[in-house]
C-alpha cells in the first residue's frame, strides 16, 4: 500500500516538476536568448566595416556600412528615398489590390465547383509556369511603357499564390465537418459561409503571405520598364553611376518591405484565426 502512495505522489508531482523545467530561470536569460539569433549578422556587418576600412573590399564593389547608413540619411533628408517609396507602395497597392481579388474570385470558382475548376484551372497552371521577364516584352505592346504594365506585372505575381493556396483549402476541407453541417440543417449555402470558407482562411492567409512577397518581387522586375519613379528606379540610376550604396540601399528598402509586410498579415492571422485551439499566441 506505502508503495502505491507513493507512486501517486510522484506522478502528482510530475506536472510541477514538467513545468519549473519549461519554465525559464529568469526574464533576463530569456531575454538575452532573444538577441543570440542577432550575434551572427552583428559579426557579418562588423566583418564587412573591418575589411572595407582595410581596402579590401573596394568601394566601386561593395560600400562599407557606414557608407550605406550615411547615404541612407542623405537620402531620407533629402526626400528622394521617401518620394520613391511612396511610388513604389502604390504600384504594389494598386497590383496586389487586383491580383487578390482575382486570385481569391478564380480560387473560389473552381474549388467550389466542378466545372470551375474544369475551366478555371488548367489556365491557371500553365500560366503560373510563365517567367515573368517572357512576359515584359509582351506588356510592354499591350499596355505601352506607363504605369499599366508595372501594376499588371505585380497583379500576376500575386494572383497565383492566393489561387493555389486557396482552392488547396477549400478542397482540403474535412468531410467529417461537412457531414455535421448537413446533420444540422445547413444547405449548400450555408455549408460554403459556414464550414468551407472559414476552414479554408488558414490557407488562404498563407497565400497572401506569399502573394506578398511575390508582389514585390514582381516590383524589383516591373521597375525596370521605363521607370521615372520607385525604388527600382533609384536603384537603375545608382548603377549607371556606380553608386553601390544607393543600391544596397534600396535593396535593403525591399527588404524591410517584405519584413513589414510578412509582420502586417501575422498580425491579421491572428486576429481572424483566434478561433483556432491550436494557434500558438505570443
Amino acid at each position: 500500500m506505502s508503495d502505491t502512495h507513493a507512486i501517486g505522489a510522484r506522478r502528482a508531482l510530475a506536472p510541477a516538476r514538467l513545468r519549473e523545467v519549461v519554465r525559464p530561470s529568469n526574464g533576463a536569460g530569456f531575454g538575452l536568448s532573444r538577441y543570440k539569433r542577432f550575434a551572427s549578422s552583428i559579426v557579418i556587418l562588423l566583418l564587412w566595416q573591418g575589411a572595407s576600412m582595410a581596402g579590401l573590399i573596394a568601394p566601386r564593389t561593395l560600400a562599407a556600412p557606414t557608407t550605406i547608413v550615411a547615404t541612407a540619411w542623405e537620402l531620407i533628408l533629402s526626400g528622394e528615398l521617401p518620394h520613391n517609396l511612396f511610388v513604389s507602395l502604390g504600384r504594389v497597392a494598386a497590383g496586389l489590390l487586383i491580383g487578390v481579388s482575382s486570385g481569391v474570385t478564380l480560387a473560389l470558382i473552381a474549388g467550389l465547383s466542378k466545372r470551375g475548376e474544369e475551366i478555371v484551372d488548367a489556365p491557371m497552371q500553365m500560366l503560373r509556369t510563365l517567367p515573368f521577364l517572357a512576359l515584359v516584352p509582351l506588356f510592354i505592346l499591350w499596355f505601352g511603357i506607363g504605369e499599366a504594365p508595372k501594376i499588371a506585372l505585380v497583379s500576376l505575381g500575386s494572383a497565383f499564390p492566393v489561387y493555389l493556396t486557396l482552392f488547396a483549402g477549400i478542397r482540403g476541407t474535412d468531410p467529417k465537418l461537412m457531414e455535421a453541417g448537413r446533420v444540422f440543417g445547413l444547405d449548400r449555402a450555408g455549408l460554403i459561409r459556414h464550414v468551407v470558407l472559414p476552414g479554408a482562411l488558414p490557407s488562404g492567409l498563407v497565400g497572401l503571405r506569399y502573394a506578398l512577397g511575390s508582389a514585390l518581387l514582381s516590383l524589383v522586375i516591373a521597375e525596370q520598364i521605363n521607370a521615372t519613379a520607385g525604388i527600382g528606379f533609384l536603384i537603375n540610376d545608382a548603377r549607371d553611376f556606380l553608386r553601390t550604396d544607393v543600391i544596397v540601399v534600396g535593396l535593403v528598402v525591399y527588404a524591410l518591405l517584405g519584413l513589414l509586410a510578412d509582420a502586417l498579415v501575422r498580425t491579421v492571422e491572428r486576429r481572424a484565426l483566434a478561433w483556432r485551439p491550436n494557434l500558438i499566441k505570443g
